[in-house]
């Protein structure tokens, strides 16, 4: 088992957070960011180019953090490679040691700083799960046999704010069936709704973590509210925050607020900080979460 499946079979709240790898061959931040927050979160996401924006392959930080001693969580989408490299991609991660692997379908190249790239999706992210599992088999998808077979610790992506919620139910099941062993969600806004949607899935018994993104303004909640599907900020909170006189300290309040009120439904959170790392340790004493022992 890896240190992150140990933390989830504890019983406590875990804490994830997503480190992004740089656009350049400079790793000083992204490691730093690691090294500040050792002993505060179990395990770090590293995410594989972000809202399509090209980036440093996770693999190669995700490797780096082992070293260090730190657990990571590598993130595989669809959106660059074909079938052939995607197993490709997850053998070196397994001979690497990186184990925990977290899998999406990935955003399309029209959103990002490559708008002219093309897409591949030639499997998405229940497609990549079944790789994954078939390797772990001791075959690839095609059914040949591998010489020595990977250990991986699978995980998956879900959408409490899905609009068609149904549908997202439907892939959920269908990526457990394919392998995911715990959940990470989108950002989430409405512990009610959460709670609504925790009920849903609660006889799978398996970890979810509620995805955080902190809020650094009301404009940056008017953007996700935009352009990110399934997430809604409510209008209480951006009035919060453009009320505030310290809109840093409000984004950090409002964090530890949802993190307290859906703590009792899940088991632990994922928080996209997008540069402001340096303030999980404050989110989560003010949410009240014991930093797990290091």
């Amino acid at each position: 088992m890896t240190r992150f499946q140990d933390a989830l079979a504890s019983g406590r709240f875990v804490v994830t957070a997503e480190l992004n790898p740089p656009k350049g061959t400079d790793l000083s931040e992204v490691l730093g960011k690691a090294q500040a927050l050792r002993g505060v979160v179990d395990a770090f996401n590293l995410t594989d180019c972000t809202g399509a924006r090209m980036a440093m392959a996770p693999i190669a930080v995700a490797h780096l953090l082992l070293d260090q001693g730190i657990e990571p969580i590598l993130q595989v989408t669809g959106r660059d490679r074909n079938r052939i490299a995607i197993q490709a991609e997850l053998l070196a991660a397994s001979a690497l040691g990186i184990e925990n692997i977290a899998i999406m379908s990935g955003d399309p190249p029209g959103t990002g700083d490559h708008p002219e790239a093309k897409a591949v999706f030639d499997l998405e992210a229940i497609g990549i799960l079944k790789a994954a599992s078939a390797l772990m088999q001791g075959h690839d998808l095609a059914g040949n046999p591998l010489k020595g077979t990977p250990r991986f610790h699978l995980g998956a992506v879900v959408n409490p704010g899905a609009k068609d919620l149904d549908k997202e139910l439907r892939r959920l099941e269908e990526k457990i069936a394919a392998g995911a062993r715990f959940f990470q969600t989108q950002a989430v806004y409405d512990p009610d709704k959460f709670s609504a949607f925790m009920k849903q899935v609660e006889h799978y018994r398996l970890p979810f973590l509620a995805g955080i993104i902190v809020l650094k303004s009301a404009g940056m909640a008017r953007n996700l509210n935009q352009n990110l599907p399934g997430v809604l900020v409510p209008e209480h909170l951006i009035a919060e925050l453009e009320n505030a006189p310290d809109r840093t300290a409000k984004g950090i309040e409002i964090s530890a607020r949802i993190i307290r009120e859906v703590r009792s439904l899940c088991q632990g959170v994922h928080i996209m900080a997008i540069g402001w790392e340096r303030y999980i340790p404050a989110i989560l004493a003010q949410a009240g979460v014991a930093v797990p022992a290091s």
